[in-house]
């Protein structure tokens, strides 16, 4: 599997810069499927992004940050967001005006 974080961060960076790029992605957040119509959007810019790829990546990094977290386990705090590569793409678009 590709680096999913690796593609979304330059793929954000890229965005943040092209007003055409980041209408299109917005736009796509009213779609009926808008985690696929991200994807496709991806895809079409050249990021070979899928959905299953997007929802494992996120929660294979939780997975990995709450392993190294106190020793892991239950007793790791709760890490909010932190598992969401999706949403985690929009905050720093909206962020970035």
């Amino acid at each position: 599997m590709a680096d999913i974080a690796g593609m979304l961060d330059e793929l954000q960076h890229k965005t943040a810069h092209n007003p055409e790029w980041k209408a299109r992605f917005l736009a796509s957040r009213e779609e009926a499927d808008p985690i696929s119509a991200f994807c496709r959007i991806c895809r079409e810019f050249g990021y070979e992004i899928y959905e299953v790829d997007l929802i494992c990546a996120g929660e294979n990094f939780y997975a990995s940050m709450r392993r190294s977290t106190n020793g892991g386990g239950e007793n790791s705090p709760k890490l909010l967001g932190e598992d969401d590569f999706y949403e985690l793409f929009f905050a720093g678009l909206e962020n970035d005006k």
